[in-house]
């Protein structure tokens, strides 16, 4: 028989409520900085008591942009977020610039660079998957391609992240919610254990600061990290098409994620400060293993290692979930393979969407391209995060009469302050890693022959 006339299309589930939304928050966010990162921080303020205000500081900043952005998406409770909110505020081709960003570089590069994390970390304890363990090599012209054990596991990871999203949000989302309890009861963890442990340094949070040549300029440098180790907050908007009563959840969602993550940077920090010195903080590249070891003994590294895997391997289920949402909007728009705009008819999950960005993440990940490629399109990240902090001023003055279930606290300060410390940082981006931006911007550039192809071939 053929299909019933008049059929309703598939569409996706709106199946997810405030919990799941807060757990994407919190898992699109933990990774593996907040045992990495807190070293960079210290190397640019070497200063116990500004360092974690640089950590709550970034966390307010960051609740700035998720209150921000949780009017937009109450506002367009659509999948896709940040696409529809550009493209709703200044037209079509700033939602698909954001778009075409995501999908070839911004997040892509990013799955693809967990992922190597990921082998990296499951390397220690397979070593199989080590990154030093060469799969084989083909000399191609002056390059030889040479896959690694890390490149296999990341690969692997990805593919079996991609299927298990594909039969389902509800699905993708259960499994996501037990890798972020997973993830933060061990940090949790992890701190009560270095509290209960025998202090083996004294931080003075109110010590003279030292000899700063900017302290401004060192505070920047700082916040670069601080701000990458927030990265993430912002996913969970993606998914206001699957989201019950978004009006009402996805501002909960946002805020409580947000701020759950900020109180667990400051106690892991805190954590750091009563075992190393600020100075041999600035030193310890894995500041989450020396530290640990340093208080609980050279064994408890371990843990540590198997915290960040678990970690890693969550940021990268919350990441593959609410990213596939951004390309499906922008192939029913006719901007982007109308393939991708396919919503499977049992699973009502974006399916073409999720293998697509599925392939190309795992293409990276074996390509050892990503860093490149993630690092040129950096200061795109804030680029867009300072347009759609505006979109909200915007849009209060073209669209005055729309129905906003959320409206953000503060107006119209609390979104200029998020937009002008995004602009900030990509001034700061722009000046101090001109030739990166650079070729960031041509990458953006080659985006506008695509827009154009895409309107043409639409118009046809």
């Amino acid at each position: 028989m053929g299909e019933t006339k008049g059929a309703v299309p598939p569409s996706l589930l709106r199946g997810l409520g405030p919990w799941d939304g807060t757990l994407i928050t919190i898992g699109s966010i933990l990774g593996s900085a907040i045992f990495l990162a807190a070293a960079d921080v210290a190397r640019a303020v070497p200063h116990a008591g500004l360092l974690l205000l640089l950590w709550i500081l970034g966390g307010l900043l960051s609740m700035a942009g998720a209150l921000t952005y949780a009017e937009l998406g109450a506002l367009f409770p659509r999948a896709g977020g940040q696409y529809h909110f550009l493209k709703e505020a200044y037209g079509p081709f700033w939602g698909f610039l954001f778009g075409w960003a995501s999908f070839t570089n911004i997040m892509s590069g990013g799955l693809a660079a967990l992922a190597a994390g990921f082998g990296e970390y499951l390397g220690a304890f397979i070593p199989f998957f080590s990154t030093r363990h060469v799969l084989f090599a083909v000399p191609l012209a002056r390059w030889t391609w040479a896959p690694n054990g890390g490149q296999a596991a990341g690969g692997l990871a990805l593919a079996f992240l991609t299927v298990l999203n594909y039969f389902g949000v509800k699905q993708g989302a259960l499994f996501q919610n037990v890798l972020t309890l997973l993830k933060v009861g061990s940090i949790l963890f992890l701190a009560v254990a270095g509290f209960l442990a025998g202090a083996r340094a004294t931080p003075d949070l109110f010590a003279p600061l030292p000899p700063l040549k900017s302290l401004s300029a060192a505070l920047g440098v700082g916040m670069i990290a601080v701000f990458w180790s927030y990265d993430g907050w912002y996913g969970v908007t993606n998914v206001a098409g699957e989201m019950r009563d978004p009006g009402r959840n996805l501002p909960r969602s946002l805020l409580g994620g947000t701020l759950a993550v900020m109180v667990l940077y400051v106690i892991m920090n805190a954590v750091y400060l009563r075992a190393l010195p600020v100075d041999e903080m600035a030193q310890s590249a894995r500041i989450g293993e020396r530290a640990t070891a340093t208080l609980l003994g050279p064994a408890s590294a371990r843990l540590v290692s198997a915290a960040i895997l678990v970690s890693i391997f969550g940021c990268l289920s919350a990441t593959i979930l609410w990213a596939a949402r951004i390309y499906l909007p922008m192939a029913e728009d006719g901007v982007f393979f109308r393939s991708l705009a396919r919503i499977h008819p049992r699973y009502q999950t974006p399916t073409t969407s999720i293998v697509a960005q599925g392939l190309w993440a795992i293409a990276l990940t074996f390509s050892g391209t990503y860093d490149q490629l993630f690092t040129y399109v950096i200061f795109a990240v804030f680029l867009f995060h300072a347009a759609t902090g505006a979109a909200v001023i915007v849009l209060r003055r073209t669209r005055p009469e729309a129905p906003r279930p959320y409206r953000v606290w503060g107006y119209p300060v609390l979104p200029a302050v998020f937009s002008l410390t995004a602009l900030a940082f990509v001034a700061n981006t722009l000046v101090e890693k001109p030739k990166e931006s650079g070729l960031g911007l041509l990458l953006l550039a080659l985006g506008v022959p695509a827009y154009l192809w895409w309107r043409r071939k639409e118009a046809a």
